[in-house]
């Protein structure tokens, strides 16, 4: 009987939270520690002429300022994580980041100088007296465009601006063939259109060199320390593993943005040894608006194919995906290996084809946003089936019942091999559409649709999705490009009293993984959760580590706990068949104790532990102690999936759109914390609510970023928001431990296709013919659609 699992504990870690004890990187205060500004470029391609410091370099407090001259050619750019190749077997191209550019400027907030100073303002102050001239030259910012004969080169090593063309699936005339044959055809070009991540503390780092020692300390607001640290010392500086320690403290939320290695993370690492002064840098908010990877941003022409009966028979889609002027991180595998093999959704579809064209541009780079290529995948497919349902006449949820995979459990059920490189885990998907359905009153719905009058506009868009999560196993995550492992470490460390200590490669930047994990712990253990302590974020106390994205915390980390776990029981199996006088094969273990069967012979967790640490009483042969760690790299991806319903009333007059109802049906496998799950979900609901209506980057002809303000980037606010109305089912994961899927993106990439669904479907029945309406879809948007 569980006594955590499933149970919505408060989160430990919002008591220092919400009592302004958290302790973010910008917090940390350091003596003789130096503030650094960048110098960054106003424009999106230019060749810098001179960069004139010496007015700069006697402000007052100015300690230095390093231009890219002054980085020694040894210190490499930042790399790429992830190889994708073109179709033809050429390899993607990959141009270098540098740390401070030193010749071109290619989008704007390239960096080109920093200055060091001894306060922040003073800094910034001599930051904006250096002159660098420039020659602008033509931008190309649109992802179609930029493969077009004649647009401005970003990179003169990528011809025609092409990073990868890549393809999966089934060969495009077998798609072709079979589409040839459908007797309904759907066809849409749409936008899903680059978004901020705008999380709610600025990304900071703090480069720290301790002479005595000869070693680096990075104090960085990410989600991944151990990655930055390897990225560091194996490519860009060149540093010994042992020398420098990353510290990710407290991190005010990330939405993927912050998995990345920066160029302010080097450079603040490089600064601080050449002055022999810490170094502390921290984004504004124009600059993170400038510079934090970007998400999304593809053009996509995609069509569906369906025979008489409405069954799927085929489905196209070409897709030109936005890089901007570097390759961060893990970009080329969004477009790819998150959305490409996304494309089977829970369709049956016999016949896939998907040709990526990722391209650069001069803007900032787009990486993984909150869900990462399967809310890309998402819309694609969702626009289309609801489209087609109106194209066709037929009702939309019907429609989706008929194409449905069948139900498997994974275990005595095969899983589903998609047409596009994966096998999916454990799936049941018609229970949360049913369930969506009668949340939602359906039929009542749409009468009432029918008999509206009073000048506004009805409408319901469904959307559902499925997801790859739990970012692993790495042999598979290797053969589709990735530059690392994607396994995860833990280590649980019995304390002489009984008390646990685990330390996870897993970090947490609002997730609560100090009280979910300690929720695993206490409950596998059997002992209090208040005697289990969570510590991450530290490359110095944590072995190793690959972070937290992907939905990959619980499922893979979680997982690596749980292995350490039985291990600790195994041993201390041992030590309680030596203090019991039986065999271990005689003894059960339940609720922190270990007993005789059938007998009341008992010894608890804590004895043994001690025992453990105070050997005198002990097994012969056997090592003291009671600590063990494990690296878990699972067999399989992890598949969430849902139904999300949104009901929308549109103002003819105006065009404004009014979000009433939305629905969320998700199933992310087994739940270990409900309130928790519950509020990612809201989180990414809003998120992709956000998108649909409200966000949206602006970029003018020559790269200006023209909305890069919370006076101009239009947020979603609460008031723009209905309360949401959510469920699950619970189908297991059949392969780990917890049954775990992942929840983090769930609602992000459900939401977004249901909202703009739910708009068109209102149009559709009001007499508007109207097949789409560009995202963010602003009420003028929505009135130019009505009247065009």
């Amino acid at each position: 009987m569980t006594k955590y699992i499933g149970k919505s504990i408060k989160r430990v870690e919002d008591k220092r939270f919400v009592t302004g004890q958290g302790k973010y990187t910008d917090d940390i205060k350091l003596p003789g520690m130096t503030h650094a500004y960048l110098v960054r470029s106003l424009y999106a391609h230019a060749t810098i002429n001179s960069i004139d410091t010496e007015e700069a370099s006697k402000m007052p407090g100015v300690i230095a300022i390093y231009t890219g001259a002054d980085i020694p050619e040894a210190i490499a750019g930042v790399p790429c994580g992830w190889q994708v190749d073109f179709k033809n077997g050429d390899t993607m191209k990959e141009p270098p980041h540098p740390l401070l550019v030193r010749q071109k400027v290619r989008h704007v907030g390239d960096g080109v100088a920093i200055v060091i100073a001894e306060t922040r303002a003073q800094a910034k102050d001599a930051a904006e007296m250096v002159d660098v001239d420039y020659d602008i030259h033509d931008a190309v910012t649109c992802p179609k465009k930029a493969v077009e004969s004649g647009a401005p080169l970003v990179h003169p090593d990528a011809p025609n601006n092409l990073c990868f063309d890549w393809e999966l699936g089934n060969p495009k005339a077998e798609v072709e063939e079979a589409m040839s044959r459908a007797a309904h055809i759907t066809e849409l070009e749409f936008s899903n259109q680059r978004v901020v991540p705008n999380a709610i503390e600025p990304r900071s780092a703090i480069g720290i060199y301790d002479t005595a020692y000869d070693k680096h300390t990075l104090y960085t607001s990410t989600q991944n320390p151990h990655l930055i640290r390897l990225l560091l010392c194996a490519f860009v500086l060149g540093i010994p593993e042992h020398k420098v320690r990353v510290v990710g403290p407290d991190v005010g939320g990330g939405f993927g943005s912050k998995i990345f290695h920066y160029t302010e993370e080097a450079l603040v690492i490089w600064c601080s040894k050449e002055l022999k002064r810490p170094v502390k840098w921290t984004a504004e908010r124009g600059e993170s608006f400038l510079t934090d990877a970007h998400g999304r941003d593809h053009v996509t022409h995609a069509k569906m194919g369906f025979d008489e009966d409405g069954k799927i028979v085929a489905l196209q889609a070409d897709t030109y995906a936005n890089l901007g002027a570097y390759l961060s991180t893990f970009a080329p595998a969004v477009p790819t290996y998150l959305h490409g093999t996304l494309l089977q959704g829970l369709y049956t579809t016999p016949k896939i084809n998907v040709d990526v064209k990722a391209t650069f541009t001069h803007t900032n780079a787009v990486d993984a946003y909150r869900g990462a290529g399967r809310p890309e995948a998402t819309y694609l497919l969702e626009r289309l089936i609801d489209l087609a349902a109106l194209e066709m006449g037929k009702d939309p949820a019907e429609l989706r019942f008929k194409n449905f995979i069948p139900a498997f459990d994974g275990v005595e059920q095969e899983g589903y091999v998609t047409q596009v490189a994966l096998q999916y885990d454990s799936g049941n998907y018609e229970p949360v559409l049913k369930r969506a359905l009668e949340m939602v009153g359906y039929e009542a719905f749409r009468e009432e649709q029918a008999k509206q009058s009073n000048g506004k506009l009805l409408g319901i868009g469904f959307s559902t999705y499925i997801e790859a999560c739990g970012i692993a196993p790495s042999a598979v995550v290797g053969a589709l490009g990735a530059r690392a492992g994607l396994f995860e470490v833990a280590q649980v460390r019995v304390q002489p009293t009984g008390k646990v200590s685990v330390y996870t490669g897993s970090h947490s930047h609002g997730q609560g993984h100090e009280t979910t994990f300690a929720q695993v712990v206490a409950d596998r253990i059997g002992i209090p959760i208040e005697d289990v302590e969570i510590i991450h974020g530290d490359s110095d106390s944590v072995a190793f580590g690959m972070g937290t994205y992907g939905s990959r915390s619980l499922a893979v980390g979680g997982s690596a706990i749980v292995k350490s776990i039985d291990k600790v029981l195994e041993k201390g199996a041992k030590v309680a068949a030596h203090l019991l006088e039986a065999s271990p094969d005689d003894l059960e273990y339940a609720d922190g104790k270990w007993t005789v069967k059938g007998t009341d012979k008992s010894v608890g967790f804590a004895d043994v532990s001690l025992t453990s640490y105070v050997p005198h009483n002990y097994p012969e042969g056997l090592e003291p102690g009671l600590d063990f760690n494990a690296f878990y790299d699972p067999a399989n991806f992890t598949y969430p999936f849902g139904a999300h319903v949104a009901i929308v009333e549109i103002d003819k007059e105006t065009g404004a759109v009014k979000l009433k109802r939305f629905i969320a049906v998700d199933d992310v496998g087994n739940v270990i914390n409900p309130m928790i799950v519950d509020g990612q979900i809201h989180g990414g609901l809003a998120q992709g609510i956000g998108q649909a209506m409200h966000e949206g980057t602006v970029y003018d002809d020559s790269g200006q970023l023209i909305n890069a303000s919370y006076m101009d980037y239009c947020m979603p606010r609460a008031d723009d928001l209905p309360s949401f109305e959510i469920d699950r089912t619970v189908t297991p994961c059949p392969h780990n431990p917890l049954g775990v899927k992942g929840a983090g993106e769930a609602g992000c990439i459900g939401a977004t296709p249901a909202v703009v669904n739910a708009v068109v479907d209102a149009l559709w029945k009001g007499g508007f013919k109207v097949k789409d309406v560009p995202m963010p879809m602003t009420p003028e948007r929505v009135w130019t659609a009505m009247n065009s």
